[in-house]
């Protein structure tokens, strides 16, 4: 039978310490959702059992362990929810385990575990970029049979960028929280009184000043898969959504700035340590890695973020996936998590203190539902023009796996691997 939701519950329409907070008011259980669009599966195969077509229950036989892996530094985001998820529903978890990870290692991790037949990590919380290369290898358990049971209503209510990029997931995940990202600049002002508004003034700004600006290598980076994804629309190539074939001026701008800039750090996190302590002036961003780490003291709250003229924002999304191999009251559990993390309540402490900001990806969670600590973080350290940059310009989805893991490789060949 359907998981209950109550539709008054909706209305209308976007390596960090964790941030804890009480939630507000009553959290349900259940979540509305309609399906998601459906997209051809990956090639490949998994030795992995593969889970139940149908299930007969909407709880386990006897509360579970959930093994949960975040790859994508969701737990500050979600773990809130999971704390008020165990505290609600003793009667499905037992208990939950967390373990933190990297996008890279994700794939050969839960492969290694599923040919062993011994499949340890019952959920994994991922960017697109774990995403994309699960589905590459074949490993995440299709998702569309259970939607009518635990996820009624599900594309219906999300909003209409977040509905778009739920479309990446295959039906093999489902999307937790939306933000439109990037490609942004974060400066130290003092360094950079005017920021450079086009590629080719970032260009010459790197060439005036070597080693001074900075972005992380894409496969492990949101802001730097950002500003590699929203190059292409910004220079005008001949098709934004095809690395391989349709990028030509991204891979030509790219290998000149690449004489320029500094080295490229495997995690976002370096690039704000560096920005912070003067190794460089200037650094690709997005809106959460711009205001999250100012809230946190990483960053000094006076640096600055700007937006491209003409800007297309290349959104990004963080997803609950589910290996193949968990057991049947895993795989229970782990959906019935996934629904509770989409209901409004929920939904609004993903504002956080700004790292995804906005942050929900289901509609109506404005930040006055938001908890009044993400309230006020976002008051003092957010910008309002961001706000009006996303209201003025596009929303493209970030790339499909398949053309996402190109990009990388294309990447780290043409570009990483010179520096």
């Amino acid at each position: 039978m359907p998981m209950p939701f109550s539709p008054e519950h909706i209305s209308g329409i976007s390596g960090t310490p964790l941030s804890r907070r009480r939630l507000l008011g009553s959290l349900a259980a259940g979540v509305t959702a309609a399906p998601l669009l459906a997209a051809c599966g990956a090639p490949g195969s998994s030795p992995a059992k593969s889970a139940p077509s149908s299930l007969a229950a909407t709880a386990p036989s006897k509360p579970v362990t959930l093994n949960i892996l975040d790859v994508a530094g969701n737990l500050q985001l979600t773990q809130p929810i999971l704390d008020a998820f165990k505290a609600q529903h003793p009667e499905i978890v037992s208990s939950i385990t967390t373990s933190t990870g990297t996008a890279p290692e994700l794939a050969p991790k839960v492969q290694a575990q599923q040919q062993a037949g011994n499949v340890q990590i019952h959920l994994v919380l991922t960017g697109t970029d774990g995403l994309a290369a699960g589905i590459e290898k074949n490993l995440w358990t299709p998702l569309k049979p259970y939607y009518d049971t635990f996820f009624p209503g599900l594309v219906a209510n999300y909003q209409p960028a977040a509905a778009a990029m739920a479309t990446l997931a295959q039906d093999q995940g489902i999307e937790l929280v939306w933000y439109p990202s990037g490609p942004l600049l974060e400066t130290d002002p003092a360094k950079v009184p005017t920021p450079p508004a086009s590629p080719q003034a970032l260009l010459d700004w790197a060439k005036a000043n070597p080693g001074k600006f900075q972005y992380a290598q894409p496969r492990n980076s949101g802001p730097g898969r950002t500003f590699l994804m929203g190059l292409p629309y910004l220079l005008g190539d001949s098709d934004p959504t095809d690395p391989a074939n349709g990028w030509a001026k991204t891979w030509d701008y790219l290998a000149q700035l690449n004489k320029y800039t500094a080295p490229y750090p495997g995690k976002t996190s370096a690039t704000m340590t560096n920005i912070a302590q003067g190794t460089v002036w200037m650094i690709a961003t997005t809106t959460g890695w711009y205001i999250n780490p100012r809230v946190l003291g990483t960053v000094p709250k006076q640096f600055a973020v700007s937006a491209f003229d003409n800007l297309t924002w290349v959104s990004d999304a963080q997803y609950g996936v589910i290996p193949k191999g968990v057991s049947a009251d895993q795989l229970i559990a782990a959906l019935r998590l996934l629904a509770f993390a989409l209901t409004p309540e929920q939904q609004a402490a993903t504002y956080d203190k700004g790292y995804f900001y906005p942050g929900p990806a289901v509609k109506g969670v404005t930040i006055d539902k938001a908890p009044a600590s993400s309230q006020q973080a976002i008051a003092q350290f957010g910008d309002p023009r961001i706000d009006q940059w996303i209201a003025g310009a596009q929303i493209k989805n970030s790339l499909p796996a398949a053309a996402q893991v190109t990009a990388f490789d294309l990447w780290d060949k043409k570009i990483g691997s010179a520096k």
